[in-house]
């Protein structure tokens, strides 16, 4: 237990902040699974799509860095265009 009631103040913040960014993460990597397991090409970029909108978010708010959302949304559309060629 924190001894000051700044230590208490961050303690409480620091509580907060990992409940919303456990959130962000868990929804962009559903976002991602949820693409992955699509058998249609058009599916597959429709879900694509949202789950941009889940990185994005997650590095906006600072849960993960700008350039690994870049990263993953980089192999995710490969994957994904993959899909088209078949």
């Amino acid at each position: 237990m924190p001894n000051k009631a700044n230590a208490a103040k961050a303690l409480r913040q620091t509580k907060k902040r990992t409940v919303a960014n456990l959130k962000r993460k868990e929804a962009f990597k559903a976002a991602i699974k949820t693409t992955l397991r699509t058998k249609t090409a058009t599916e597959a970029l429709k879900l694509a799509i949202q789950a941009q909108k889940a990185l994005d978010k997650a590095a906006k708010a600072g849960t993960i860095k700008k350039n690994t959302a870049a990263r993953k949304l980089s192999r995710l559309m490969k994957k994904v265009n993959a899909l088209k060629k078949k």
